[in-house]
Formats: C-alpha cells, sequence, structure tokens
C-alpha cells in the first residue's frame, strides 16, 4: 500500500478527562474490544486487582493512577467493515492536574481527542481545561459519558452542561436506555436523530470479558423494555428536534461532538466507541513547519510537509525506566510523513546531526515489539536517543522543522539533593536523564551548586514522581527542601544582575540555557515590575 493509503487507515487520538474519570480502565477495554488482550484488568490499585497494562509505573499501581501518557498501538476491524482493518494508534494520558504539560504534549501528537466525563459529576476542573487546549488547536472531540452503570445525573442535564459551559454541542449517536445505575443498552441514532436500533448488553463476571450484545428492532426494544425505550427515543427525538445531529465539517471544527455513553468497567458501549473513531476520526493530515525555523533557516525548508513526502516526526515525549530489564530511553516520536524504516539515517533539525534508527519500538505498555515500518499518524518508540527532546524534528530528505512544544510556568519549587554524598555520580546520572524527559525543569545557579538544584513544577506531585524515579531506577534516595519562591519569569543577561540585587529574586540558568528569576510571590514580582519597568521579566509559558 502507498503511504497515503496506508495513514488513510490510520486512527491516532488522545484520551482526555478530570482524574478518575476512568480514563486507563477505557484503554483497557478498547485493547480488549480489538482482541489485544483477553482479560480486562479492571480497576488499578483497588482490592489486589491487576493494574490496567497503560499503567507501568510502580507509583501508578500503587495509587491507581496515571502519573505518565502510555502510547498504545493495535489493529481494529469494526463490525460490516470489509476492508484492511484500520491501525489504532492510543495515547492514555495523566489525568492528574499536576501533569497537565505532559497532557498537553499529547495533544500535539494526536490527530483527535476522546473526551471522558464522569455520568454523576459531569464537566470538572481538569476537563474544561483541556477541552479548551483541544479547540486552541482544532482537535475535534467525541464526548464519553462514562459510568453509566452507576447513580448519576440525567442524559440531558449532561448535554445542557456541556452546551452552557464549553459552547460544544454534542450529537448523540448511541443514547442511553435505562437511567444511570440501571444501564440496560443503548440506542442507535441515525443521522435523522431516530431512534433505529437497541443494543442489549449482557454482563460478565466484573466486566473482564467483552459483555456481549442482543439487537432488536425499535419494535422489538419497545416490547422488551417498554418506558426505558420510549424515555430514549423522546429525549433523541427532543435533541435532534434541537438541530442536534452530527455533521462531518462541524465536528471537525470542533463545534460540535459525537456523544456516546458507555460503562469502561462494564465493558458496555466500548466497541461503539472504537467504531464511530474509525468512521468519522479524522485520518492524519500534513502539518505546517514552525515559521520561526523557516524564516531563520539559511537552506530551504519546507513550510508544509505534505504526507506523501519524505520521512519526518515529532517527539512528543522522553522516557526512561519503563522496564529494569532495558536501561534505555524512549523518544516518542509521532511520524508526520512519508515512511519509516528502522535502521534509517535521519537528521535532527535542531542540531542538524545525523543518526540512525536502529533500535525502534512499538510500546504496549511494558511490551515491546520492534517495529520495522511505521506510518503517518504511527506512534514509534526510539531507543536510547539520548539528543531528542519533546519538540524535536527527525527527518529525511528535504529539511523540515515542526512548532516546538509549549512549557508551563511552574508555580512549585524545592531544592532536591542526594542523601548520600557517595551517591554523587548516580544523582547527577538521574538528574540529567529525568531533566531530559521533562519530569520537572532544572535549575541551577553557583550559588547553590551541582549538588543542590532547584526543581520547578507544574504541581507537587512531580516532585514525589521525580524522587520516587531516582530511587527506583537509578538506587539513588534524595531529600527536598522547600525554598520561599512561587512564581517564575524568562529574563536575560542585561536585566539578570539587577534582578538578582533584589530582595525576594534569585536568579537561575535552567538547563537549555534559558535564565529564569523566581520571584517570592506575585506581590512581589508587582513590585519589581513597577521599579524596574526596563527589566524583561516574561511569563515561561510558551504555545
Amino acid at each position: 500500500m502507498s503511504t497515503s493509503s496506508e495513514a488513510k487507515r490510520r486512527r491516532t487520538f488522545a484520551v482526555i478527562a478530570h482524574p478518575d474519570a476512568g480514563k486507563s480502565t477505557l484503554t483497557e477495554a478498547l485493547a480488549l474490544h480489538a482482541h489485544i488482550i483477553s482479560e480486562a484488568g479492571a480497576v488499578h490499585g483497588k482490592g489486589g486487582r491487576k493494574a490496567t497494562v497503560s499503567d507501568w509505573m510502580e507509583m501508578e499501581k500503587d495509587r491507581g493512577i496515571s502519573v505518565a501518557s502510555s502510547a498504545l498501538q493495535f489493529e481494529y476491524q469494526p463490525e460490516g467493515h470489509t476492508g484492511e482493518p484500520y491501525m489504532i494508534n492510543l495515547v492514555d494520558t495523566p489525568g492528574h492536574s499536576d501533569f497537565s504539560e505532559d497532557t498537553y504534549r499529547v495533544l500535539s501528537a494526536v490527530d483527535a481527542a476522546v473526551m471522558l466525563i464522569d455520568a454523576a459529576k459531569g464537566l470538572e476542573p481538569q476537563t474544561l481545561k483541556l477541552f479548551r487546549v483541544c479547540k486552541a488547536r482544532g482537535l475535534p472531540i467525541v464526548t464519553v459519558i462514562n459510568k453509566w452503570d452507576r447513580v448519576g445525573r440525567e442524559p440531558l442535564e449532561l448535554v445542557d452542561e456541556i452546551v452552557t459551559e464549553i459552547g460544544l454541542q454534542p450529537t448523540p449517536l448511541y443514547w442511553p436506555v435505562g437511567p444511570a445505575g440501571e444501564f440496560k443498552g443503548l440506542a442507535h441514532i441515525n443521522e435523522d436523530g431516530e431512534a433505529d436500533n437497541y443494543i442489549h448488553f449482557l454482563r460478565t463476571a466484573g466486566g473482564a470479558t467483552i459483555a456481549p450484545e442482543e439487537h432488536y428492532s425499535p419494535d422489538e426494544a419497545a416490547d422488551k423494555e417498554a418506558d426505558l425505550w420510549e424515555t430514549a427515543v423522546e429525549e433523541a427525538e427532543l435533541l435532534a428536534a434541537d438541530g442536534a445531529l452530527h455533521d462531518q465539517e462541524l465536528f471537525e471544527a470542533c463545534e460540535t461532538s459525537p456523544l456516546i455513553f458507555a460503562s469502561a468497567m462494564l465493558n458496555f458501549g466500548v466497541h461503539q466507541i472504537l467504531d464511530t473513531l474509525c468512521a468519522i476520526a479524522p485520518a492524519p493530515r500534513p502539518r505546517s513547519s514552525d515559521p520561526a525555523a523557516v524564516a531563520a533557516s539559511t537552506s530551504a525548508m519546507d513550510e508544509t510537509r505534505e504526507l506523501d513526502a519524505d520521512f519526518s516526526g515529532v517527539v512528543f515525549k522522553v522516557q526512561a525506566g519503563m522496564d529494569k530489564n532495558h536501561r534505555d530511553t524512549l523518544a516518542f516520536m509521532r511520524v508526520v510523513s512519508g515512511e519509516f524504516d528502522r535502521g534509517m539515517q535521519v537528521t535532527h533539525a535542531q542540531s542538524s546531526r545525523s543518526f540512525s534508527t536502529k533500535y525502534a519500538l512499538t510500546v504496549f505498555g511494558r511490551t515491546r515489539a520492534t517495529v520495522e515500518t511505521a506510518y503517518p499518524g504511527d506512534i514509534v518508540g526510539l531507543v536510547n536517543a539520548g539528543s531528542l527532546a519533546p519538540g524535536d524534528t527527525i527527518y529525511a530528505g528535504r529539511k523540515v522543522q515542526f512548532p516546538p512544544m509549549p512549557q508551563f510556568a511552574p508555580e512549585h519549587f524545592r531544592t532536591l539533593r542526594a542523601k548520600s554524598l557517595g551517591k554523587y555520580k548516580q544523582f547527577r546520572k538521574a538528574l540529567e536523564q529525568l531533566d531530559a524527559e521533562g519530569v520537572v525543569q532544572i535549575l541551577r545557579n553557583d550559588a547553590r551548586g551541582d549538588a543542590a538544584p532547584v526543581m520547578a513544577a507544574v504541581g507537587p506531585m512531580q516532585f514525589e514522581v521525580m524522587q520516587a524515579r531516582m530511587e527506583n531506577e537509578y538506587n539513588v534516595e534524595t531529600v527536598t527542601d522547600p525554598i520561599p519562591y512561587s512564581v517564575a519569569r524568562r529574563t536575560d543577561a542585561e536585566s539578570a544582575p539587577v534582578l538578582g540585587k533584589q530582595r525576594g529574586v534569585e536568579i537561575f540558568t535552567r538547563t537549555d540555557g534559558e535564565l529564569i528569576a523566581l520571584f517570592g510571590d506575585k506581590w512581589k514580582l508587582a513590585f519589581v515590575e513597577k521599579e524596574h519597568p526596563e527589566l524583561t521579566m516574561e511569563p515561561l509559558v510558551a504555545d
């Protein structure tokens, strides 16, 4: 098949939501319905149950939360589809707000998002924040109301909340039969807003296997479910009369969102999610270069990389320690254009250096498989690509450089040091690696020295991850201490000496060479800005 044909059958999407909405459980359920695993791990960290395959850190298993993104790839054949199976690239993301930066990076590497909403809680702060990022990036969103097997809110109330809070019009494709807590099945809603088929689900033990389905015509459904079916039909008709019908152009413009009700725990409505993504989610598309890089380049550079052009890819995550048996670093890359062949020589756009891609993997949780060939939309793990960082571009043939990843302004700061001086060498090695991954930002200055650098983070749980990984992966116990700062600003060489003399201000150098000024609080910042308006004090957020 040609590169463009391979790209057409790719579906690359992320699952986003507030913590505890069921992202990792849904990820596992999707893999189950694709027949990649034979039994779902159910909810991790409770009652001795297994952790989901996408959670590989010990910390994730212990706490039952996802703190790192995980990329899964598998083929899927929708019901009634007779062509080549679709290739699914699914990225499970951290739900905790402390790891927003990791989630934002993932959203730059996918073509669509599944927004998971808890049936009882509705829209929550992290969901709202992530929706706005998707909207800004033009990512089409499929909305899934999860946990419909538990007591929750009215379905029309949830639809109204989505419209009111974020201005996104849900367009039902599968409407629930039975209120929250009494999930019987789904009414399939056709393009005219009519319920034309009833899918009745049968429970399995603990939801560990695929839930069998029974299909009924509308008349049969009315006989079987009586008032429950009638209510579902009336609600669907009410939304249709209000114009809540699927329109592909409006969906891709992020103005409407196909809506599905499900229970990831029970595996109800799960393959309907996959079928919907295969049918309507956008396939990979050409990507534009970074305008600043094009303007600064002294050689010819593609302003837009077409799918069938030479190979190019963008790194969106760097991760070490995924497997204690493999002491290596994985750079997760989204293939943007062309055909990737393992072992090919590529060029790192940021440094213009060449390197070989001899070791390339697909990653399913901790399970690794060598990848020989990949196409636009695929996620590939490059092994021991230590020179790569999130946002970097690699390419073959004509040069291209994609826009950089956003960096977020840290609000929490602590020093980090090794408990034992005898572990200093391991400490420095671990620090270098985890800094490159972007677990935290590392700040240094001469006064504090290399033995006690400052960690800068969006949320305090990042510090816990840093310490846990240092101990588990590098055998280095560490100690952290708070420092009296809460605001960071980017500065320059001319302003730094003056800023450094201000009480309650300290100057650091970040690993990328940027000069960072830390202020005690926003009032201190405001005072210095008023007294020295000529000095550079820029917000760290870059988008």
